[in-house]
């Protein structure tokens, strides 16, 4: 048997942290193998690899939330069992997940607090004072500047992720484990976290970073690993790697590979929108799409982009302007508006606004065309499993049985499972809201097939994305957004990431030819 790859630091003394030949089955199926894995002081070790390669089960091992199977966690070089997170914590490691582990409505020194052991007054009671001037010392670690006597709920998801790291340097945390920790930001949230990063590393703490979002690993870590169906596959220091290599290690196929889209003739125009307004959100937004034809959306996260699809779908309508389809205005006041005139809508949250979590995979399929398998109130199960059992091998839905809760399967199935729910109508014109946010590069892959197989069926598709590969690659042509306004138009010809970032910005406008 080959011997297993080290992803190693620095050679010299014993590292931080470290995993020896982890690993980790369910039943008969491997979620890692052979992981060996080390994290030195002040150093941030990018873990990357679809859903699946076991990435996410290597660090519950390192958390506490799993056992391993085989093989070991190491603190400053000793074997180390760890029976719960609580075990982990209390050795200077702490996980900050993908989704906000806060409570809403208790106050930020509370949340930082819980769990913990909080200052007394002499009298038994907590003291309040005493937890409030140690919560603002631990932001103001972090260069953050906030009441930290306000609820939770106040603040940004951005202002939120920085008290989940509040809390983890509350509890003396030596490694800290982020998963996906930009995935809600902005751009300028997330160029604010990474300096709060770089804070941490100078003060000697170990940072695990797991993220879809490749390019940020070349701005963040100092290594990177890349894993695939449970073992390690390539390790090293950053500027060893692309994207195309990183893809290529992922995947196991090229970069090129990934974007689908092929030529096709473009035909009349299907849907229209004419100086759409609502309020001060956005204003005089005027469109065209094609049959065949994906007309990408860009813009800063704020620019109005998903207010705008909102609007066009009847979830929040404009105040005034005109929607088109097949050349007759259309009077969208709601979604079943929407849906009757063949305006489909794939939410940019597919976890809290399209899909019913523990609802089945195959009810979560049928749930917008329960009509069709539905009499006197009731389900035909025979007809609602067939319907579902086509749109999986359509959308290439795995990782669970149909009668599954959807909550089971990783996010880009998750994603293909909204994608049929939309669909579902058949719809004309597809409006996708960030349709390959939070999904690995696999299955962003199979995404951009279904975008393209809907263009090859006369489909008007609107494509709204905050990343500029993507939306350069698969679109015919372009708008830009910016502080609600259409700041630039491009055709295929004239796409370049300076002009349409230019234009995003606000700094001048383009019209094409």
């Amino acid at each position: 048997m080959a011997e297993p790859m080290t992803a190693s630091g620095v050679s010299g003394e014993a590292p931080a942290f470290a995993v020896r030949g982890l690993g980790k089955h369910f039943g008969g199926i491997h979620a890692c193998r052979e992981i060996e894995l080390e994290f030195r002081a002040g150093e941030v070790l990018a873990i990357l690899g679809e859903n699946g390669a076991g990435k996410s089960t290597t660090v519950k091992c390192l958390h506490g939330l799993y056992q391993p199977d085989e093989g070991q966690v190491e603190v400053s070089g000793r074997a180390v069992h760890f029976r719960s997170p609580r075990d982990a914590e209390a050795a200077g490691i702490s996980m900050i997940p993908q989704e906000l582990d806060l409570f809403p409505d208790l106050s930020i020194a509370e949340n930082l607090f819980l769990g913990q052991k909080r200052p007394r007054r002499p009298w038994g009671g907590f003291d309040q004072r005493a937890m409030n001037r140690q919560a603002r010392e631990v932001m103001a670690a972090l260069g953050v500047d906030v009441d930290v006597t306000a609820p939770v709920k106040t603040f940004s998801a951005a202002t939120g992720r920085l008290v989940e790291i509040a809390r983890a340097l509350n509890r003396d945390a030596r490694l800290i484990i982020m998963d996906e920790p930009t995935a809600a930001l902005t751009e300028k949230e997330t160029e604010n976290l990474f300096e709060v990063i770089r804070r941490l590393k100078a003060a000697g703490v170990s940072i695990i970073y797991i993220t879809h979002r490749l390019n940020e690993c070349f701005t963040i870590s100092d290594r990177i690993v890349v894993m695939r169906d449970g073992r390690l596959i390539r390790s090293g220091p950053a500027e060893e790697f692309t994207i195309g290599s990183l893809v290529d290690a992922m995947v196991g196929r090229p970069l090129e590979t990934l974007y689908s889209r092929h030529s096709r003739p473009i035909g009349d125009v299907v849907f229209e929108v004419r100086g759409l307004t609502l309020g001060n959100v956005f204003s005089n937004v005027d469109f065209e799409v094609r049959s065949g034809e994906v007309l990408g959306v860009s813009g800063l996260i704020g620019s109005g982009r998903s207010e705008m699809a909102q609007a066009i779908y009847g979830i929040a309508p404009a105040d005034r302007g005109e929607i088109i389809v097949d050349r007759k205005s259309v009077d969208v006041r709601s979604v079943s508006d929407a849906l009757a005139s063949g305006i489909a809508y794939l939410p940019e949250e597919r976890r809290s606004q399209g899909l019913i979590l523990p609802f089945t995979i195959a009810a979560n399929m049928s749930l917008s065309v329960l009509a069709l398998f539905s009499r006197l109130g009731f389900v035909n199960r025979k007809l609602e499993d067939g319907f579902a059992s086509e749109s999986a091998r359509r959308f290439t839905v795995t990782g669970a049985a149909l009668s599954s809760p959807v909550e089971n399967l990783s996010g880009g199935n998750q994603q293909k499972v909204l994608i049929a729910k939309v669909l579902a109508l058949d719809p004309k014109v597809v409006i996708l809201d960030e349709p390959t946010r939070g999904v690995d590069v696999g299955a962003k892959s199979e995404v951009y097939r279904i975008i393209d197989d809907l263009a090859a069926r006369n489909k008007a598709i609107v494509v709204i994305s905050s990343e500029m590969n993507e939306v350069m690659s698969i679109s015919d042509r372009i708008i830009v957004m910016h502080e609600g306004r259409i700041s630039g138009r491009f055709t295929r010809d004239e796409f370049s990431q300076q002009a349409i970032g230019a234009a995003a910005a606000g700094q001048r406008l383009h019209h094409a030819a």
